[in-house]
């Protein structure tokens, strides 16, 4: 499932995290390894098209990794200070470079995402299908309000004193 039909399937949500993804720079990517251990990387993402993208310099580690493993999870930047009452958002699920073969991916994603952007040349792109989105945040100094989207679910929330 893409960006856009999580974003019409939970709109509210989906138009907080592109807020919150969007008020940073730079996030924090999960990847795996060769070996399977994890890996930590700082990225910027897109939302372009009904999309969630990712770019990266070319041959990059966290690149290498989703060639060969295309899971992930992506961690919103929280901004400075301790206020937690926005929360943060983790986006996890699959991201496939544009132009693999048997994907759907069109040549032109790649043109519009460099005129959107203007990353340097030459670079991957990666475009995103979701397994979960998560948002966490702290609701009148008292609650951890954990909100847990997957496909063809609604949402559920867990609130923790």
């Amino acid at each position: 499932m893409n960006w856009a039909a999580f974003a019409a399937a939970e709109p509210e949500l989906a138009g907080i995290a592109e807020e919150r993804f969007g008020a940073a720079g730079h996030h924090v990517l999960a990847t795996l390894r060769k070996d399977g251990s994890p890996r930590t990387s700082g990225l910027e993402v897109r939302f372009l098209g009904g999309e969630l993208w990712f770019g990266m310099m070319p041959d990059s580690a966290k690149a290498l990794d989703l060639r060969r493993d295309p899971r992930f999870a992506i961690q919103s930047n929280p901004g400075p200070g301790t206020d937690l009452g926005a929360g943060d958002f983790r986006v996890s699920g699959r991201a496939f470079e544009v132009g693999d073969v048997g994907r759907g991916d069109v040549p032109e994603a790649k043109a519009a995402y460099v005129e959107e952007v203007e990353p340097p040349q030459p670079f991957h792109l990666f475009r995103t299908e979701l397994t979960e989105v998560v948002r966490t945040r702290v609701e009148d100094d008292t609650y951890l309000v954990v909100q847990v989207w997957t496909p063809g679910r609604p949402v559920r929330t867990v609130r923790r004193t």
